[in-house]
């Protein structure tokens, strides 16, 4: 197999054809649910009552599976449930231990490990949190937690105390008393409605909540978080995306982190979702083994393109407890955001960021293009490692003034209605 090497680093171990099969959109294979009836696969609910949650299940799955896998599976009620829908195992390669889904859905043993510097809430949730499922960190937008479920767990997620139940954690979204606080904080003008993943939500109950939301006069921006479309792009149907598109303006964030999760139905899904008028950007994770490689990082980021999903953010894995296993280094991502910058199109380029340990916030972190800047000067180079010079321009003293009398503008909402 013929092996190439990516500009910013990287081991030469992506080859041409296995790339070339990355950049592909395949339906996800039926394997062992070949005999299903086409109608109960391509129905969501069936998708849930059916997800491989067992051991015994999994093994029929995954008929060799290391003892790592069979140890952590055996442990996973520990920390965060088994949860894999039947469409997303027919992602997974049986005869790859190593495989990149293969890995983010099946427990391993290391998930049981704890390194001194890992955390329960990386993200310092708890301690902004006014209500009980609802974060207020930055200051015109909150966080809103609808849900403890997912369709499926990903072994790395950051909030693992809360979802899946598997530990008796028992949270309970109060979507009264999340709602009413952004009623009584008229600073809150963003909302993002994430869990869990809230398209799990029935239609109706989804509907709802957004529909109180919309109608608070300052709320005028609604997002939602989800990995529906990887997980189970049945859950995409015309009937969603027409209760969704009542709520405009709405965005959504998809999770992707493999190239492989981009199949043939997940692209159909988020063209769906796109023809509904809704803006889609993705939130990737980066993870060793899965996509800390140039070629591998590049092949997803086209592939959002590709379904009409602008690449939003690459983030560093938070140093969630029993996480080790999964984390690059920083040095890495850097090497992979510079591999990107220059490199293809600046809309395949996310914002790599780490969210700051015990709940400082997404901090971006970029590759060091500037070499050095004073009052005279910034000196930087550019993605051929070019060195430029840019001359500086002394700030304007009266500048600060002149904004601060400025009028301001009156709210969004009135302007919209004025008009």
């Amino acid at each position: 197999m013929q092996e190439h090497d990516e500009p910013g680093g990287g081991s030469p171990d992506i080859g041409s054809r296995r790339l070339a099969s990355l950049k592909q959109f395949q339906p996800a294979s039926r394997s062992i649910w070949a005999r299903v009836d086409e109608s109960d696969w391509n129905d969501w609910r069936w998708q849930l009552k059916h997800r491989i949650a067992t051991l015994d299940q999994l093994e029929a799955l995954l008929p060799a599976l290391t003892p790592s896998e069979r140890e952590g599976t055996r442990l996973a009620s520990r920390k965060l449930s088994l949860a894999i829908t039947p469409y997303f195992s027919g992602l997974i390669d049986p005869a790859d231990p190593d495989c990149p889904i293969r890995c983010q859905v099946v427990p391993r043993l290391p998930e049981n490990d704890r390194s001194p510097w890992e955390m329960a809430d990386p993200c310092g949730e708890e301690g902004q949190s006014p209500v009980p499922g609802l974060v207020h960190r930055y200051p015109d937008r909150v966080l809103l937690l609808a849900t403890d479920r997912c369709a499926a767990y990903c072994r790395f997620c950051t909030r693992s105390r809360l979802v899946s139940n598997a530990a008796g954690y028992d949270f309970h979204p109060a979507l009264d008393r999340q709602i009413d606080y952004v009623r009584r904080h008229p600073e809150v003008r963003d909302v993002l409605v994430s869990g869990g993943d809230p398209l799990l939500l029935s239609d109706d109950k989804l509907d709802g909540l957004l529909g109180e939301l919309r109608a608070i006069p300052h709320v005028e921006l609604l997002r939602i978080g989800t990995r529906m479309p990887i997980f189970l792009p049945a859950r995409i149907t015309p009937e969603l995306c027409a209760r969704l598109r009542r709520h405009h303006p709405l965005f959504i964030s998809v999770h992707a982190n493999h190239p492989r999760e981009l199949s043939l139905e997940a692209r159909q899904a988020l063209g769906r979702l796109a023809d509904a008028g809704i803006p889609l950007g993705s939130q990737t994770v980066l993870l060793r083994h899965v996509n800390d490689h140039p070629a591998v990082m590049r092949a997803l980021m086209h592939k959002l393109l590709a379904c009409r999903v602008r690449p939003y953010y690459l983030y560093q894995c938070d140093l969630i407890a029993g996480s080790a296993h999964f984390r690059t280094s920083v040095r890495r991502g850097l090497e992979i955001m510079d591999s990107l910058r220059g490199h293809t199109t600046g809309y395949a380029v996310p914002r790599y960021v780490i969210d700051a340990p015990g709940g400082g916030g997404k901090v971006p972190i970029h590759p060091p293009y500037i070499l050095s800047h004073n009052a005279d000067r910034v000196v930087f180079r550019n993605h051929e490692g070019r060195v430029f010079e840019y001359p500086e321009t002394p700030d304007d003293p009266a500048g600060d003034r002149r904004l601060s009398i400025t009028p301001p503008l009156s709210p969004a909402r009135s302007r919209w209605e004025e008009s």
